[in-house]
Protein backbone atom coordinates (compact mmCIF):
# COMPACT_ATOMS: atom_id res chain seq x y z
CA UNK A 1 0.00 0.00 0.00
CA UNK A 2 0.62 3.45 -0.77
CA UNK A 3 1.92 5.43 2.77
CA UNK A 4 0.44 8.82 1.12
CA UNK A 5 -2.72 10.34 1.65
CA UNK A 6 -4.39 7.40 2.41
CA UNK A 7 -4.45 6.53 6.09
CA UNK A 8 -8.15 7.61 6.83
CA UNK A 9 -9.72 5.78 3.72
CA UNK A 10 -8.07 2.78 5.02
CA UNK A 11 -9.14 2.52 7.97
CA UNK A 12 -13.17 3.32 6.93
CA UNK A 13 -12.34 0.44 4.59
CA UNK A 14 -10.65 -2.15 7.09
CA UNK A 15 -13.57 -0.73 9.85
CA UNK A 16 -16.19 -3.65 9.34
CA UNK A 17 -13.77 -6.48 10.31
CA UNK A 18 -12.19 -5.16 13.27
CA UNK A 19 -12.19 -6.34 16.67
CA UNK A 20 -13.68 -3.69 19.06
CA UNK A 21 -10.30 -2.92 20.64
CA UNK A 22 -9.26 -2.07 16.88
CA UNK A 23 -12.50 0.09 16.34
CA UNK A 24 -11.81 2.03 19.54
CA UNK A 25 -8.58 3.27 18.08
CA UNK A 26 -9.89 4.00 14.49
CA UNK A 27 -12.84 5.87 16.47
CA UNK A 28 -10.25 8.01 17.97
CA UNK A 29 -7.92 8.41 15.00
CA UNK A 30 -10.86 9.55 13.02
CA UNK A 31 -12.50 11.63 15.39
CA UNK A 32 -9.00 13.53 16.10
CA UNK A 33 -6.13 13.35 13.37
CA UNK A 34 -4.72 16.66 13.91
CA UNK A 35 -3.86 15.04 17.65
CA UNK A 36 -2.33 11.55 16.55
CA UNK A 37 0.01 13.68 14.30
CA UNK A 38 1.56 15.09 17.09
CA UNK A 39 1.03 12.41 20.07
CA UNK A 40 3.40 9.30 20.39
CA UNK A 41 2.36 5.51 20.19
CA UNK A 42 3.07 5.36 24.05
CA UNK A 43 0.64 8.71 24.39
CA UNK A 44 -1.98 7.00 22.28
CA UNK A 45 -1.83 3.53 23.97
CA UNK A 46 -2.05 5.39 27.09
CA UNK A 47 -5.10 7.80 25.98
CA UNK A 48 -7.10 4.73 25.47
CA UNK A 49 -5.84 2.34 28.14
CA UNK A 50 -4.39 -0.27 25.78
CA UNK A 51 -0.63 -1.73 24.83
CA UNK A 52 1.50 -0.41 22.93
CA UNK A 53 2.15 -3.33 20.92
CA UNK A 54 -2.14 -3.50 20.24
CA UNK A 55 -1.54 0.26 18.53
CA UNK A 56 1.47 -0.94 16.30
CA UNK A 57 -0.34 -4.05 15.47
CA UNK A 58 -3.71 -1.69 14.02
CA UNK A 59 -0.92 0.15 12.07
CA UNK A 60 0.30 -3.09 10.53
CA UNK A 61 -3.14 -4.30 9.89
CA UNK A 62 -4.23 -1.24 7.64
CA UNK A 63 -1.15 -1.64 6.19
CA UNK A 64 1.59 0.61 7.61
CA UNK A 65 5.12 -0.69 8.82
CA UNK A 66 4.38 0.96 12.16
CA UNK A 67 3.15 4.25 13.99
CA UNK A 68 5.58 6.95 12.58
CA UNK A 69 4.61 5.49 9.33
CA UNK A 70 1.32 5.99 9.72
CA UNK A 71 1.78 9.11 11.08
CA UNK A 72 3.52 10.69 8.14
CA UNK A 73 0.65 9.11 5.88
CA UNK A 74 -1.77 10.76 8.08
CA UNK A 75 -0.15 14.30 8.49
CA UNK A 76 0.08 14.54 4.49
CA UNK A 77 -3.33 13.65 4.19
CA UNK A 78 -5.01 16.26 6.30
CA UNK A 79 -2.33 19.15 5.61
CA UNK A 80 -2.97 18.18 1.62
CA UNK A 81 -6.79 17.87 2.33
CA UNK A 82 -6.68 21.68 3.79
CA UNK A 83 -4.70 23.25 1.03
CA UNK A 84 -5.92 21.54 -2.20
CA UNK A 85 -8.81 19.10 -2.20
CA UNK A 86 -12.11 20.41 -0.32
CA UNK A 87 -12.18 22.41 -4.06
CA UNK A 88 -12.96 25.40 -1.67
CA UNK A 89 -14.39 28.29 -4.42
CA UNK A 90 -13.27 31.84 -3.77
CA UNK A 91 -15.48 34.59 -5.47
CA UNK A 92 -12.77 35.98 -7.51
CA UNK A 93 -12.12 32.33 -9.04
CA UNK A 94 -11.90 32.46 -12.92
CA UNK A 95 -13.81 29.85 -14.90
CA UNK A 96 -10.02 27.30 -15.47
CA UNK A 97 -9.61 28.05 -11.45
CA UNK A 98 -12.91 26.56 -10.86
CA UNK A 99 -12.59 23.76 -13.52
CA UNK A 100 -8.88 22.86 -12.07
CA UNK A 101 -10.26 22.71 -8.35
CA UNK A 102 -13.21 20.22 -9.87
CA UNK A 103 -10.83 18.26 -11.85
CA UNK A 104 -8.45 17.88 -8.73
CA UNK A 105 -11.20 16.94 -6.60
CA UNK A 106 -12.49 13.89 -8.65
CA UNK A 107 -8.61 12.56 -9.33
CA UNK A 108 -8.33 12.53 -5.21
CA UNK A 109 -12.05 10.80 -4.92
CA UNK A 110 -10.85 8.23 -7.41
CA UNK A 111 -7.19 7.70 -6.17
CA UNK A 112 -8.76 7.44 -2.53
CA UNK A 113 -11.11 4.78 -3.76
CA UNK A 114 -8.21 2.30 -5.38
CA UNK A 115 -6.62 2.60 -2.26
CA UNK A 116 -9.63 1.27 0.18
CA UNK A 117 -10.27 -1.81 -3.36
CA UNK A 118 -10.41 -5.42 -1.63
CA UNK A 119 -8.63 -7.24 -4.64
CA UNK A 120 -9.98 -10.44 -3.19
CA UNK A 121 -13.61 -8.57 -2.97
CA UNK A 122 -13.03 -7.44 -6.66
CA UNK A 123 -12.61 -11.12 -7.50
CA UNK A 124 -14.78 -12.37 -5.95
CA UNK A 125 -17.68 -10.37 -7.58
CA UNK A 126 -16.54 -10.94 -10.93
CA UNK A 127 -16.87 -14.84 -10.06
CA UNK A 128 -19.97 -14.19 -9.75
CA UNK A 129 -21.05 -11.88 -12.27
CA UNK A 130 -19.03 -14.68 -15.11
CA UNK A 131 -21.32 -17.12 -13.60
CA UNK A 132 -24.54 -15.46 -13.30
CA UNK A 133 -27.59 -16.40 -15.64
CA UNK A 134 -28.27 -12.63 -15.45
CA UNK A 135 -27.45 -9.72 -13.86
CA UNK A 136 -29.52 -7.13 -12.68
CA UNK A 137 -28.35 -3.87 -11.89
CA UNK A 138 -30.06 -1.35 -9.22
CA UNK A 139 -29.60 2.24 -8.16
CA UNK A 140 -32.19 4.86 -7.54
CA UNK A 141 -32.00 8.72 -8.04
CA UNK A 142 -28.32 9.52 -9.04
CA UNK A 143 -27.14 5.62 -8.64
CA UNK A 144 -29.79 4.63 -11.20
CA UNK A 145 -28.00 6.79 -13.74
CA UNK A 146 -24.79 4.63 -12.63
CA UNK A 147 -27.05 1.69 -12.55
CA UNK A 148 -27.71 2.98 -16.27
CA UNK A 149 -24.50 3.21 -17.75
CA UNK A 150 -23.47 0.08 -15.82
CA UNK A 151 -26.03 -1.77 -18.35
CA UNK A 152 -25.16 0.03 -21.23
CA UNK A 153 -20.91 -1.58 -20.54
CA UNK A 154 -22.39 -4.74 -19.22
CA UNK A 155 -24.34 -5.31 -22.39
CA UNK A 156 -21.03 -5.23 -24.38
CA UNK A 157 -19.97 -8.45 -22.26
CA UNK A 158 -22.39 -10.92 -24.03
CA UNK A 159 -23.88 -12.04 -20.75
CA UNK A 160 -27.52 -11.11 -20.11
CA UNK A 161 -28.00 -8.07 -18.04
CA UNK A 162 -30.64 -5.32 -17.06
CA UNK A 163 -31.24 -2.08 -15.23
CA UNK A 164 -34.78 -0.84 -14.64
CA UNK A 165 -35.18 3.06 -13.18
CA UNK A 166 -38.80 2.62 -12.22
CA UNK A 167 -38.78 1.71 -8.30
CA UNK A 168 -42.00 -0.71 -9.44
CA UNK A 169 -40.45 -2.39 -12.01
CA UNK A 170 -37.27 -2.59 -10.16
CA UNK A 171 -39.76 -4.38 -7.30
CA UNK A 172 -40.97 -7.04 -10.07
CA UNK A 173 -37.61 -7.55 -11.29
CA UNK A 174 -36.27 -8.68 -8.05
CA UNK A 175 -39.51 -10.99 -7.52
CA UNK A 176 -38.72 -12.85 -10.46
CA UNK A 177 -34.59 -13.58 -9.99
CA UNK A 178 -33.29 -16.95 -9.18
CA UNK A 179 -30.59 -18.59 -7.47
CA UNK A 180 -28.73 -18.26 -10.49
CA UNK A 181 -28.79 -14.68 -10.94
CA UNK A 182 -26.60 -11.56 -9.25
CA UNK A 183 -28.01 -8.69 -8.01
CA UNK A 184 -25.74 -5.43 -8.09
CA UNK A 185 -26.82 -2.84 -5.81
CA UNK A 186 -25.53 0.88 -6.35
CA UNK A 187 -26.12 3.16 -3.36
CA UNK A 188 -23.74 5.91 -1.87
CA UNK A 189 -25.44 5.51 1.47
CA UNK A 190 -26.30 2.25 1.81
CA UNK A 191 -29.97 3.29 3.03
CA UNK A 192 -31.67 4.04 0.84
CA UNK A 193 -34.93 2.94 1.56
CA UNK A 194 -36.40 1.72 -2.04
CA UNK A 195 -33.14 -0.21 -2.68
CA UNK A 196 -33.06 -1.70 0.73
CA UNK A 197 -36.78 -3.36 -0.42
CA UNK A 198 -35.36 -4.45 -3.69
CA UNK A 199 -32.79 -6.00 -1.85
CA UNK A 200 -35.17 -7.74 0.57
CA UNK A 201 -36.92 -8.93 -2.27
CA UNK A 202 -33.73 -10.40 -3.81
CA UNK A 203 -32.63 -11.92 -0.42
CA UNK A 204 -35.44 -14.17 -0.41
CA UNK A 205 -34.70 -15.70 -4.30
CA UNK A 206 -31.19 -16.90 -3.13
CA UNK A 207 -29.59 -14.74 -5.88
CA UNK A 208 -26.24 -13.55 -5.30
CA UNK A 209 -25.76 -9.86 -3.99
CA UNK A 210 -22.92 -7.21 -4.77
CA UNK A 211 -23.26 -3.28 -3.47
CA UNK A 212 -20.83 -0.36 -4.01
CA UNK A 213 -21.55 2.26 -1.66
CA UNK A 214 -19.19 4.73 0.49
CA UNK A 215 -20.38 3.22 3.85
CA UNK A 216 -19.11 0.27 5.04
CA UNK A 217 -21.56 0.22 8.39
CA UNK A 218 -24.92 0.67 6.22
CA UNK A 219 -27.39 -1.56 6.05
CA UNK A 220 -26.52 -2.28 2.24
CA UNK A 221 -22.87 -3.29 2.81
CA UNK A 222 -23.50 -5.19 5.89
CA UNK A 223 -26.14 -7.55 4.06
CA UNK A 224 -25.12 -7.88 0.61
CA UNK A 225 -22.55 -11.14 -0.22
CA UNK A 226 -20.00 -8.96 -2.00
CA UNK A 227 -19.67 -5.01 -0.94
CA UNK A 228 -17.03 -2.85 -2.96
CA UNK A 229 -16.45 0.71 -1.52
CA UNK A 230 -15.80 4.38 -2.88
CA UNK A 231 -14.58 6.98 -0.74
CA UNK A 232 -15.91 10.47 -1.44
CA UNK A 233 -15.73 14.07 0.24
CA UNK A 234 -18.42 16.80 0.70
CA UNK A 235 -17.16 19.83 -1.23
CA UNK A 236 -18.39 23.96 -0.91
CA UNK A 237 -20.57 23.17 -4.37
CA UNK A 238 -21.01 19.17 -4.55
CA UNK A 239 -22.37 16.92 -1.75
CA UNK A 240 -20.90 14.20 -0.68
CA UNK A 241 -23.03 11.99 -2.93
CA UNK A 242 -22.48 13.65 -5.69
CA UNK A 243 -18.59 13.45 -5.86
CA UNK A 244 -18.98 9.73 -5.10
CA UNK A 245 -20.27 9.28 -8.95
CA UNK A 246 -17.04 9.61 -10.19
CA UNK A 247 -15.85 6.91 -8.13
CA UNK A 248 -18.74 4.86 -8.46
CA UNK A 249 -18.33 4.77 -12.37
CA UNK A 250 -14.74 4.22 -11.84
CA UNK A 251 -14.88 1.08 -9.65
CA UNK A 252 -17.63 -0.24 -12.67
CA UNK A 253 -14.94 0.07 -15.37
CA UNK A 254 -12.40 -1.87 -13.52
CA UNK A 255 -15.34 -4.73 -13.12
CA UNK A 256 -16.58 -4.73 -16.62
CA UNK A 257 -12.36 -4.64 -17.73
CA UNK A 258 -11.61 -7.57 -15.52
CA UNK A 259 -14.88 -9.43 -16.65
CA UNK A 260 -14.21 -9.13 -20.09
CA UNK A 261 -10.45 -10.50 -19.33
CA UNK A 262 -11.90 -13.01 -17.89
CA UNK A 263 -14.38 -14.02 -20.30
CA UNK A 264 -11.58 -13.79 -23.40
CA UNK A 265 -12.62 -15.42 -26.61
CA UNK A 266 -17.20 -15.27 -25.39
CA UNK A 267 -16.48 -11.59 -24.86
CA UNK A 268 -14.72 -10.44 -28.12
CA UNK A 269 -17.26 -11.94 -29.90
CA UNK A 270 -19.84 -10.19 -27.91
CA UNK A 271 -17.92 -6.89 -28.57
CA UNK A 272 -17.29 -7.87 -32.44
CA UNK A 273 -21.11 -8.28 -32.91
CA UNK A 274 -22.35 -5.11 -31.43
CA UNK A 275 -19.52 -3.61 -32.68
CA UNK A 276 -20.74 -4.17 -36.42
CA UNK A 277 -24.38 -3.97 -35.08
CA UNK A 278 -23.79 -0.08 -34.26
CA UNK A 279 -21.34 0.43 -37.32
CA UNK A 280 -24.57 -0.80 -40.05
CA UNK A 281 -25.95 1.89 -41.68
CA UNK A 282 -29.42 1.01 -41.77
CA UNK A 283 -32.12 2.65 -44.00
Amino acid sequence: MSQHQHCLASIRSHYPQFSVTEKKIADYILENPNEIIHSTINGLAEDLGVADSTVFRFCKRIGFKGYQAMKIALASEIVTGLKDIHERIDEGDTAQTIATKVFRSNIKTIEDTLMVVDEKKLLKAVDIMNSARSIEFFGSGGSGVIALDAYHKFIRTGLRVHAASDSHIQLMTASQMTSDDCAVFISHSGSTKDILQVLDIVKETGAKTICITNFAKSPLSQRVDTPLFTVSEETDYRSEALSSRIAQLTLIDALYVNLMMRRETEGQDALRKMRKAISVKRL
